[in-house]
């Protein structure tokens, strides 16, 4: 694994030390003297990590990491505290500053690259989410504010310990703000882990009679649990297995005996990550569905139904199913728009498809193409069934008036539609959508409010 990486420190010889050794391991380094210049080095190159020493003159390591942290640009970027200072109060400072991790020097060269490596590959998983909600960011979706909040908020956790009393510390350490699940048995944590929604797992190490790093291992394995934040509570003779667990993928971990606040610490910089790349996900999957649907009707879009009709076409024709697409006309929407106003006419297209969604089955795929046009696409449907839905649908659409605000009195409101079936395997979508056009429009010359299908 490769990244790039910015040492800050204002001692040359530390910075020429991690650069040394980082440079031996294929990672391409950068450095800076003071936390002024780690802020400007940062913008300029947006390293994937930041090794920060903590005692620097004017801007020390902890403002230069809140710093990093509150800019919405650098935020995401992975903050790694070097320096001597070794007390519990320091980690909890600078976990609460922000960081993602503190190491006390000296750093011995395994943890310095197992600690490097796995928050590199966090911040690649966050990158590619970042990437793909990059329109999501410049619209206002992400916001630092709402973050913070969120960071805030309890979180839940399951703690897989079989210790009675680590138990109780954990409990009372994390109980009045977070809501903890406690499970003994790792197999039930396993199954309990890949079929409910948590936030954080803490995994000890000291189980006895079962290997916590096995049942790490097996939550990376599953998809429901792969990205599912994990904390592992090691001995302090343990070093080996907590480096294999960094390895495999664990994301923190505390030394025994557990000092309350950098637990609390710990679990706060855990939450807030994770809720962040939660709030990528579903700022790209609403991406994901704005690109693909009408954002007025929630409908399909013309784009998705271009796309997609080609290939219900290509299944029909391949297994020699039928195949009936509808095109549907609301009859004399401009006046609606011209005598009732624009606002008006998006509540009756609102309703409109909200109807249509309601009389249609789950396979069919309704489409806006545009206005007051839509198609309705109808798997395993033959033109006379087709024409009967049609039918179907203008009675429902015409028998009940559209309820409409600032209006008098509701809108009658009624629909023209043009039917066509798929005609044999060396039939087009373009052939399709053609034909039941061309229906549509006898329809509105025959005076509208009725069903024609196509004649050929």
């Amino acid at each position: 694994m490769t990244a790039r990486v910015l040492v800050v420190d204002d001692i040359l010889a530390n910075v020429k030390l991690l650069e040394a050794k980082l440079t031996a391991e294929y990672f391409d380094v950068s450095t800076a003297r003071s936390g002024v210049e780690a802020l400007e080095v940062v913008q300029q190159s947006m390293p994937d990590i930041v090794l920060l020493d903590v005692m620097m003159p004017g801007m020390d390591g902890f403002e230069t990491c809140e710093r990093l942290k509150a800019n919405p640009n650098t935020q995401h970027i992975p903050v790694i505290m070097v320096t001597a200072l070794d007390q519990p109060q320091d980690r909890v400072k600078g976990l609460e500053s922000g960081a993602d991790d503190f190491l006390t020097k000296p750093v011995s060269d395994v943890a310095l690259f197992s600690r490097v490596k796995s928050l590199v590959r966090l911040k690649m998983l966050t990158d590619e989410l970042r990437s793909r909600a990059a329109t999501s960011e410049r619209m206002g979706l992400i916001d630092r504010n709402l973050q913070e909040a969120m960071a805030r908020k309890p979180g839940k956790i399951m703690l897989v310990d079989d210790k009675e009393n680590s138990v109780e510390r954990f409990k009372t350490a994390l109980g009045e703000r977070h809501e903890v699940t406690i499970i003994e048995d790792p197999q039930t944590a396993l199954f309990e882990a890949a079929e409910n929604e948590w936030e954080l797992l803490i995994v000890s190490l000291s189980l006895k009679e079962f290997d916590g790093l096995r049942l790490c291992s097996q939550l990376r394995s599953l998809e429901r649990t792969r990205n599912l934040p994990i904390l592992i509570v090691v001995e302090p003779h343990d070093s080996a297995r907590l480096l294999r667990g960094l390895d495999m993928g664990v994301n923190d971990y505390l030394m025994r005996p557990v000092d309350q606040n950098e637990l609390l610490a710990r679990v706060y910089t855990q939450l807030r990550r994770q809720r962040y790349t939660e709030q990528l996900r579903e700022n790209f999957q609403q991406s994901m569905e704005m690109a693909v649907t009408d954002v007025l009707t929630g409908l399909f879009n013309r784009r998705y139904m271009e796309t997609h009709l080609g290939t219900l076409v290509d299944q029909a024709a391949h297994r020699g199913k039928a195949m009936s697409i509808l095109v549907i006309d609301i009859d004399f929407f401009k006046a609606v728009n011209d005598n009732h106003g624009h606002h008006v006419g998006d509540q009756v297209l609102t309703e409109f498809a909200a109807r249509i969604r309601a009389n249609v089955r789950s396979i069919d795929m309704a489409c806006r193409l545009g206005g007051e046009e839509f198609v309705l696409v109808m798997p395993d449907t033959d033109m006379a069934l087709a024409y009967r839905i049609g039918e179907r649908l203008r009675q429902i659409i015409a028998s009940a008036p559209f309820e409409v605000e600032s209006t008098n009195r509701p809108l009658d409101i009624t629909i023209s539609i043009g039917v066509s079936a798929l005609d044999g395997a060396a039939d087009t979508p373009e052939e399709l959508l053609k034909r039941a056009d061309q229906a549509l429009y006898r329809a509105k010359r025959d005076g509208r409010n009725r069903v024609v299908a196509d004649a050929a």
